[in-house]
């Protein structure tokens, strides 16, 4: 890093925070705060969308897996599509059929405010949880670049001489994105969302193609030598159609299973549900649905592309920096993008590879606390004080609520600093088993299922497999939504059943 890359850095965020001080005029509720107005180009919210499913992880590890394997990704990314058709035409109506701020409001209706409450008291702790993470992995990133910059060792160890540097700036780093992220949403709400993230897109969208050109000019022979190469070490198999359900993307895990993934993150999850109640309408945010998972596989494409270039790089021009990734005799494949980032590209655009990197965690983290603040307001606030303050106060609370889930998602990045990597993925694991269950309950009110006690047993059933899948089997984590979907949906048709039996029996003793 010199003073080039940090300058550019620190105009992205300091030009990130600016624009959203600039969108924080003509808020007066928190319809406005929370969704626009409902005044959202489609155009934007699709933007908005493939950003907020786009995180720090997403930009590091797709091209390591193409790097030590091969395209097989992409088999997921085809269930990712099958999966949005399906929100467009099952879920997606749903929610224009009222004034709704959040997914689980519609639960609300169906079954009672219990189990609207329910559902999103489970994403707000499985949220904030997993996104305080992925704070810590941004400030991993932003931290181990710095630590490059000349004299920030020694600036480092004099700011807190008990810590060793790379901790000192982890810590900064979590800080710094945290702080900036908190800023611009508390003030700008939504739509400061929705534009930055925007602008995050086309950052980590270009910063990566401009990458991907620099890598290709470094290979002698350019694309024909990386297509013979790539094909000779198998990097462009696309399809494994093995029947084993303990495997990770295969064609049939990757389809159903991502196809059930996406319909429920997509679906009931209020991180991509409040980007429709943004838009103008029912066919608007369907345009921003559909044509999101275009963008979602041209992204892919590139990214798995850049990683078979990175293995016919590394193998071919540099093989002794492949030997320094190598831990054990298997080489770290999320390391190679950052390592080819920091040693290959040129001043400037490394400091905008970073800056892209840091973006994609942003529009997540950004996202994730307008979806939790509304969550908390109109799942809970709004119902317990009746609705009856004034406008002001609510958006007064909408914006303190953002601050306060901004906190604890910093806190919950700088106490995950100590902990294992593997303690870290079993967290994060969380919301594969939940989003499962939470699908569950929004199918059995779709079939037209209305007691309250229908959507309990089937939630508490479908938990509890979940749990004891997780626990006792190597069933892949592609397949947990499908799994506790159909669970809660069975448990919640045989408690139902039950209770129709029982009302029948005991109309029939009442009867004359």
């Amino acid at each position: 890093m010199n003073l080039l890359d940090l300058a550019v850095i620190v105009v992205y965020m300091a030009g990130t925070l600016g624009l959203g001080l600039a969108l924080a005029r003509g808020q007066a509720t928190v319809r406005d705060y929370f969704a626009t107005g409902r005044r959202a180009p489609w155009g934007v919210v699709m933007a908005s969308i493939v950003a907020t499913e786009t995180s720090t992880a997403t930009v590091l590890s797709v091209p390591g897996f193409a790097f030590g394997t091969d395209f097989t990704f992409l088999q997921l990314v085809f269930g990712y599509l099958a999966g949005r058709v399906l929100v467009t035409v099952l879920l997606l109506p749903g929610y224009f059929r009222g004034e709704y701020l959040t997914a689980y409001q519609v639960l609300a209706e169906r079954f009672g405010a219990g189990v609207g409450r329910l559902a999103a008291a489970i994403f707000l702790a499985t949220r904030n949880l997993a996104d305080g993470l992925r704070l810590m992995a941004a400030g991993l990133v932003l931290g181990a670049a710095l630590l490059t910059w000349p004299g920030a060792s020694a600036a480092a160890a004099a700011l807190a001489p008990g810590l060793a540097p790379s901790t000192t700036l982890l810590v900064v780093s979590i800080l710094a994105v945290g702080a900036i992220t908190i800023a611009y949403t508390f003030l700008g709400g939504v739509t400061a969302v929705l534009w930055t993230d925007l602008v995050q897109l086309a950052v980590y969208l270009g910063g990566s193609a401009i990458a991907a050109v620099v890598l290709l000019d470094l290979i002698p022979g350019g694309w024909p030598a990386v297509a013979a190469a790539g094909s000779e070490a198998g990097r462009f198999r696309l399809f494994d159609f093995s029947l084993d359900p303990t495997r990770s993307y295969t064609f049939w895990s990757g389809l159903v299973g991502g196809a059930c993934l996406m319909f429920a993150t997509h679906g009931t999850d209020q991180l991509i549900v409040q980007r429709y109640l943004c838009c103008r309408s029912r066919s608007g945010a369907a345009r921003a649905l559909l044509w999101s998972g275009a963008l979602v596989l041209g992204q892919f494409l590139l990214f798995l592309v850049i990683g078979v270039m990175l293995h016919v790089y590394y193998t071919g021009q540099a093989p002794d920096l492949l030997a320094a990734l190598s831990s054990g005799g298997q080489v770290q494949t999320d390391r190679v993008f950052p390592t080819f980032i920091v040693t290959e590209l040129p001043a400037g655009l490394r400091g905008l590879m970073v800056a892209a990197i840091v973006a994609a965690a942003m529009s997540t983290l950004s996202s994730s606390l307008t979806a939790s603040a509304s969550t908390t307001l109109a799942d809970f606030y709004l119902p317990a004080t009746g609705g009856r303050r004034p406008a002001r106060h609510y958006l007064r609370v909408a914006r303190r609520a953002t601050l306060g889930w901004g906190v604890v998602q910093t806190a919950v990045a700088l106490a995950a600093i100590p902990v294992s990597q593997r303690i870290v993925d079993e967290v994060l694991g969380i919301s594969s088993f939940t989003n499962g269950v939470i699908l569950g309950v929004f199918l059995l009110g779709l079939v037209g299922y209305r007691r309250n006690a229908t959507a309990y047993a089937g939630m508490a059933s479908g938990a509890a497999v979940m749990l004891a899948v997780r626990l006792f089997t190597d069933v892949s984590w592609q397949w947990y939504v499908l799994i506790g979907a159909a669970f809660t949906l069975a448990a919640g048709w045989t408690a139902d059943r039950a209770a129709a039996g029982k009302s029948a029996g005991n109309g029939r003793e009442s009867a004359p």
